[in-house]
């Protein structure tokens, strides 16, 4: 009786162990076909998986009519998912306060200026002022303070340490060159041993370079003034009194730009111009005889451009390996009438900001910055994070700190000139230190950015 127990109950778990293997068998298909819709489902809803290549080659299209159409050869295959990039993290002090609202505050007696003009062997004779003969310095003074909170105070060897092994990289016209020049400046004498700069510039002129050897740091500027290709692509040879774009065209300058860190993009200046001309033929050469073209206005053809542009950053950029951001418009005092100043006058012999809250003079588009805001909009929805480092109305205030004649000249001053210096005055660029100082420490802040104190 004792052994017939025994085989009973070896039957009775020999079958459980056969039930238990089915099920478990049953179980995994039914989770394997589960996942298998689910996934598919994912992959036809998802509107924002890019799929690229590590060498892609973009062709893009000059017919205007076909504006959204890119094609891409695409080889070693990589996907992009941009929504699912797209972490909560701690609130920052960037994410907390508005940077960009404040006003100007002089200040002697803070760390302002961050360099000296006599101590920075970057500067250009566009920028240095003092150098060529402005008597004041007073505009080196001003702290830019948000309402209500404050920004980190500007820390040179902090920034170096967590710059290391990485590139910054300007792209845009010269205001973004006159910002390169403040970042270098500002870095300068925080990094210590070996440095190499470019101020020559490669690839044709249009970038150039700054390398810290040791920290294996590299803080560039790229030249491409419309992002796309135009006749104002040659950086010393570019006074034109009109515009000639390639809408669509910008690989040719953006494949100098994938392997950055950081990315920091403007166009702004050259499309004031109330006409820009569409180039219609591939072959011809920007600026050439015998070209075909359209005529369209400055808002709509910067439109286009920044399409463009936004669906080479969707495509060829990895928000998680790559920050990216776009400065804002910035502000050309020419007109000394906005601020109350002679019918005629302009930046000439100014000295102090304008303090007129809200002050906005008249040369700013501000439907230029609305095109701009709502393609990063567009672009944020899809993803892909570039910041606006909103510097517009900052800008506004500061009628005093451009160069205006106390720049090198390419020319002398004709006698006309001397007697009417407002006429020739430089009130698009920035004085160094000054300003651009002030940009590169908000942009810092988003690049670095810290949490906020807590109340306690």
């Amino acid at each position: 009786m004792g052994k017939k127990h025994y085989s009973v109950g070896l039957w009775d778990i020999k079958t459980m162990f056969k039930c238990s293997v089915v099920m478990f068998l049953i179980g995994g298909l039914v989770t394997l076909s589960f996942y298998y819709r689910n996934n598919n489902q994912e992959a036809i809803n998802s509107k924002d998986k890019v799929t690229l290549s590590t060498m892609t080659t973009s062709k893009i299209t000059n017919d205007d009519e076909n504006t959204n159409r890119i094609t891409i050869t695409k080889t070693n295959k990589r996907v992009f998912d941009h929504q699912r990039r797209l972490k909560l993290a701690p609130l920052s002090l960037t994410d907390t306060c508005d940077l960009f609202s404040g006003r100007w505050v002089h200040d002697n007696n803070s760390h302002y200026p961050l360099y000296k003009e006599d101590e920075c062997p970057y500067l250009l004779g566009d920028l240095a002022c003092l150098t060529y003969g402005r008597k004041d310095s007073k505009y080196q003074q001003w702290r830019w303070q948000p309402h209500g909170c404050d920004f980190p105070r500007f820390d040179g060897k902090a920034i170096v340490e967590r710059l290391k092994g990485k590139r910054l990289l300007f792209i845009g016209d010269s205001v973004n060159r006159n910002q390169w020049d403040s970042m270098m400046c500002m870095l300068h004498s925080s990094i210590p041993g070996k440095k190499k700069v470019s101020l020559g510039g490669t690839l044709n002129n249009t970038l150039y370079t700054f390398r810290a050897i040791d920290y294996n740091i590299s803080i560039d500027y790229y030249w491409a003034p419309m992002l796309v290709e135009s006749n104002g692509d040659d950086p010393s040879n570019h006074r034109l009194d009109h515009r000639i774009i390639r809408i669509k065209a910008i690989e040719k300058h953006a494949r100098h730009w994938v392997d950055a860190d950081i990315l920091v993009f403007n166009t702004y200046l050259w499309w004031k111009l109330p006409i820009i001309k569409l180039l219609k033929s591939p072959g011809s050469l920007l600026g050439g005889p015998n070209q075909v073209y359209d005529e369209i206005d400055n808002l709509r053809a910067y439109k286009k451009v920044l399409e463009t542009w936004s669906k080479w950053v969707h495509i060829h950029i990895d928000p998680a390996k790559t920050k990216m951001f776009f400065m804002g418009l910035t502000a050309t005092h020419s007109r000394a009438k906005d601020w109350g100043g002679k019918k005629h006058g302009s930046c000439y012999n100014e000295t102090e900001p304008v303090m007129e809250d809200g002050f906005w003079e008249s040369g700013t588009n501000q439907q230029m910055l609305q095109i701009l805001e709502s393609l990063l909009s567009k672009l944020k929805a899809k993803g892909v994070n570039v910041q606006l480092i909103n510097i517009t109305q900052l800008t506004q205030y500061r009628k005093d700190a451009h160069p205006s004649v106390h720049r090198k000249l390419w020319s002398p001053l004709t006698d006309a000139q001397k007697k009417n210096p407002e006429s020739v005055s430089d009130c698009t660029h920035w004085c160094l230190p000054g300003v651009p100082d002030i940009w590169n420490e908000l942009l810092l802040a988003y690049i670095f950015p810290i949490n906020p104190p807590t109340n306690k």
